[in-house]
């Protein structure tokens, strides 16, 4: 747990507010109707940072999917609107990423439209040409719509 600037950051799944995380994550570019059972398993099986108010009302969510030991995808970051512009954001991450027992991972990884100024303040940069050309994914953009139905 940290406290930043009337914030207070935790890594207690237990503190997590789903109602909160799912309500946004629904909404987003990223995951639009993702389903609230979806979004509990991914928690469970993530690492996870909230940002909460000094009331306890759920600010902000960041997930890291990782093996602890070499590679790491942060994932689901967002802050709610009424608090975006103050650092929470780059809190999350860089409770991340100073975490004792994810030191010396040999990749980080992430995808994002919008938000390459944050990220590039911690190291986060494109692949070069070479690393693009040995990135592959598969990617499933209507899985969601698909399991609603």
């Amino acid at each position: 747990m940290s406290l930043l600037a009337g914030y207070r950051l935790s890594d207690d799944k237990a503190e997590l507010q789903l109602d909160v995380i799912h309500g946004f994550l629904a909404q987003t570019y990223w995951s639009p109707g993702i389903p609230r059972a979806v979004v509990e398993r991914a928690i469970a099986n993530s690492r996870c940072v909230g940002a909460y108010a000094v009331d306890g009302r759920q600010l902000g969510f960041a997930r890291l999917v990782t093996d602890d030991a070499t590679f790491a995808y942060l994932c689901d970051v967002f802050v709610l609107p009424e608090v975006r512009g103050q650092g929470v954001s780059k809190a999350m991450v860089g409770f991340f990423l100073d975490h004792p027992e994810l030191q010396n991972l040999r990749r980080w990884m992430l995808a994002t439209s919008d938000a390459h100024g944050v990220y590039a303040r911690f190291g986060f940069a494109p692949p070069d040409a070479e690393q693009a050309g040995r990135l592959m994914q598969r990617l499933d953009p209507d899985v969601y719509q698909r399991m609603a139905s």
